[in-house]
């Protein structure tokens, strides 16, 4: 594998309209900055570019709430946010923002080389309009009464309520949210970006050049909307906020966010190369530099699709890869801060790290266990005892217990000091620890090139494994014991404490893109400089030399005691129940009588149908969730591979009634996890007017897997 010349790392954009929680930093940005630090510890070119994304409707609306500015609001979490990463030990090159001018600039730059090139093309159509305020409505801005539950207060893109998602052509009785009064619709001409004219640029990128090195949920994904055919996407829209496009003159237009973001990276580049003296155009335009972005799964189709689009039209390099992370979930349910279910990064440094004496040991352990669960592969959860087994049973008792007696006992039966090798006293023992620090790091390696940070972590903490394996086999202190029987038990006793020394030394280089400020209390320990921790380091046995003397043993990590971890889980229950409170104190609006009668769901075109994948399946096995009503878990055969899907018709079918009957599928609906297990799809069913429901099904047998068109 040839190594490129410089690497443009960049991670997901936080929106700065409120404090951001633990399953964001799992996400995108941990995975990151472990594989930023491990690049820096190779002595790589590399830069790593981040920021606040602080256009778009969620920043006003989030100053309505809080009765303030937009402006306010971004200048008051930007600095919370990019301190919340600091202390998380997440180390960008440049946190930029992309109300900046820098940024302004380059966004409007963009827009106008697109424009200019004939890549755009401008379409009018209808939207909402607030006569009152003279403004276009974004769906946020609308407010109306929800058709499935009835809730009065239900944006025009969701209601926060039941959570379903909505246009706002599905409220009943739509108002705008700025001045009360019921919207008309107005003719409004926006740029777009024609995406169906790439489909081919797209098939031949992802589904050829990397099919094989991109993660197959990001590569299933992509497929998904290219097979589903794509549409043009407003790169415009009406709207006060944001960088405000440059062809239009006065107020009211500005790009749409998900064009101006990604841009952001670029501006961030900018101003990082201003700040350092640099050019910045080779990592944004020479293909010797390897562009990676790390991201959450629901930002796949802009960072694999969209942006790259816009890439290739201004002549910038695409990127190498995209290691998507799927979404991590807290004690069985979606993180949600609308619904109090989320542990923010701001309250864990609060509660855990500043009132733990600097706790730089409690924010490295957050690391290790987000790291020990990244959803790379799939959802993950995060639950409050699985934190505390992890860090008491891997970081405690394994990797801090083998340093720990390492340092005790080298003080007590070495003076202190880095003891000398007796190579006559040498044995297969000694051969085999310095055997296994080679492979381990051969193996980190590969497995960190690969973006598989779970494994890489594992081996770090396999190799203190053996190490504490290997000293209880030697037993210095039973040697020490001998020492009056025994004229050779000092030398022994040297050896192994030389290698069990040397192989803390390599712990704490393989340990820091994972855990750096626990590698640099390692060093501290050491008597060494952070240089020690250069990557070409690992794997050797004389990084300590014969006869300096090392500091005392520090306590790198603490075990989480049970009271703390019943206060977190109460708390959240407290959060929960407070949140939903809140919502039942609404008065529904007076809706019909029959709440499940509504009429038809508003018109679709083809393309919108298009995108449904429908599957025949058969239901092999079927059982109800425990301490779930409503939940059947059905095992569904589709042919090339067997599905689990809840349902939630357990009031309405005897689970050894259905096995064996035939369903439709929807086949390509995202996976949800639902009281700890994920569901891989929707059986569709029917529901006449007494509420009974019906299995839509095909009237004769058909063979798993058959495709509904």
């Amino acid at each position: 594998m040839n190594t490129p010349k410089r690497y443009l790392i960049t991670a997901a954009l936080p929106y700065a309209n409120g404090l951001k929680h633990i399953g964001h930093l799992a996400g995108a940005y941990l995975p990151a900055d472990i594989y930023v630090r491990y690049l820096k510890a190779q002595k790589r070119d590399v830069v790593f570019v981040c920021g606040s994304d602080e256009h778009g409707t969620a920043i006003p609306i989030q100053a309505t709430k809080e009765g303030t500015t937009a402006q306010a609001i971004i200048d008051k979490y930007h600095p919370i946010i990019e301190q919340n990463f600091k202390d998380l030990g997440i180390e960008f090159d440049i946190y930029h923002r992309t109300s900046d001018p820098l940024h302004h600039e380059t966004a409007s730059a963009f827009f106008k080389d697109l424009e200019a090139k004939g890549d755009l093309e401008t379409k009018t159509s209808e939207q909402y309009f607030d006569e009152a305020t003279s403004t276009f409505l974004a769906d946020r801005y609308i407010k109306g009464t929800c058709p499935n539950c009835n809730h009065p207060e239900a944006y025009g893109d969701q209601c926060e309520k039941c959570g379903k998602s909505l246009s706002p052509e599905e409220l009943i009785n739509p108002v705008s949210t700025l001045s009360g009064q019921a919207p008309i619709k107005k003719e409004t001409t926006h740029w777009y970006l024609p995406l169906n004219k790439h489909e081919d640029f797209l098939r031949q990128w992802i589904l050829n050049d990397h099919v094989k090195d991109w993660r197959a949920a990001v590569v299933g994904q992509c497929k998904s909307w290219i097979d589903g055919g794509l549409q043009p996407r407003a790169v415009t829209r009406d709207l006060d906020w944001g960088v405000k496009v440059p062809l239009v003159s006065g107020a009211g237009k500005v790009l749409y966010v998900w064009f101006d973001a990604p841009i952001g990276y670029i501006s961030a580049t900018k101003q990082w190369a201003l700040n350092n003296g640099k050019d910045w155009t080779p990592y944004w335009n020479d293909k010797e530099t390897k562009l990676v972005h790390f991201i959450g799964k629901d930002n796949i189709v802009f960072h694999c699709i969209i942006f790259p689009i816009m890439l290739k039209l201004h002549g910038n390099i695409l990127p190498e890869n995209v290691p998507a992370n799927e979404f991590m979930n807290l004690e069985g349910d979606k993180m949600s801060t609308s619904k109090g279910w989320s542990i923010e990064m701001d309250d864990f440094i609060n509660k855990w790290i500043k009132k733990d004496n600097g706790g730089n040991g409690l924010a490295d352990s957050l690391r290790f266990y987000l790291t020990a669960i990244a959803p790379e592969s799939k959802d993950s959860e995060f639950t409050w005892k699985g934190f505390q087994e992890s860090v008491n049973g891997e970081l405690v008792s394994i990797f801090a217990n083998f340093v720990n007696r390492t340092w005790v006992l080298m003080h007590k039966l070495c003076k202190g000091k880095v003891p000398a090798i007796h190579i006559e006293f040498l044995d297969d023992e000694d051969q085999s620890i310095l055997i296994s620090v080679k492979e381990s790091k051969e193996k980190i390696t590969e497995l960190l090139e690969q973006y598989k940070f779970r494994e890489a972590q594992f081996e770090v903490i396999n190799l203190a494994r053996l190490g504490n394996q290997y000293m209880q086999k030697k037993e210095p202190w039973i040697l020490a014991k001998n020492m009056e029987t025994d004229p050779n038990a000092q030398a022994k006793i040297d050896n192994t404490m030389h290698a069990c020394l040397q192989l803390c030394a390599n712990l704490a280089i393989l340990i820091n893109p994972f855990l750096p400020f626990t590698a640099k209390k390692m060093c501290y320990m050491m008597k060494v400089v952070d240089r020690m921790l250069e990557w070409e380091n690992a794997g050797g046995f004389n990084l300590l030399k014969v006869g300096y003397s090392l500091r005392p043993p520090e306590l790198l990590f603490r075990k989480i005691e049970d009271e703390e971890i019943e206060a977190e889980l109460a708390q959240l229950k407290s959060n929960l129940n407070a949140k939903k409170t809140t919502m039942d104190n609404i008065t529904p609006a007076a809706g019909p009588s029959d709440a499940k009668d509504k009429g038809l769901k508003p018109e679709i075109v083809f393309d919108d149908f298009g995108k449904i994948d429908l599957r025949v399946g058969t239901i092999i096995e079927a059982k109800k969730v425990e301490k779930a009503d409503k939940l059947l878990q059905l095992e569904v055969d589709l042919g090339s591979e067997r599905r689990t899907i809840l349902s939630g018709i357990a009031m309405h079918f005897d689970p050894a009634a259905i096995v064996g009957k035939q369903v439709v599928v929807v086949a390509n609906l995202a996976p949800r996890k639902m009281r700890g297990i994920e569901s891989e799809g929707m059986i569709l069913t029917a529901e006449d007017a007494s509420g009974k429901l019906y299995f839509v099904q095909p009237t004769e047998a058909i063979a798993p897997g058959s495709r509904i068109s």
